[in-house]
């Protein structure tokens, strides 16, 4: 899955991760590189948080890799 992630230096010098694609899924770190880090793993914690909260049939479901 390849998803688009915005990253800005905030007031503070922080860098601010943001995916646009995921309401709500952010991240930071003092520099770029830790953000880009950090976000991936929020993205993991964000898509397993999202795929615990709905119930479906294993036997109905299919994997589609973008």
């Amino acid at each position: 899955m390849k998803l688009h992630v915005l990253i800005e230096q905030d007031e503070s010098k922080y860098y601010v991760a943001e995916v646009l694609a995921l309401p709500g899924c952010f991240s930071q770190g003092k520099t770029r590189e830790e953000a880009l880090s950090n976000i991936k793993e929020a993205i993991e914690d964000w898509l397993e948080v999202m795929e615990s909260k709905q119930s479906f049939d294993p036997d109905q479901a299919i994997e589609v890799a973008i």
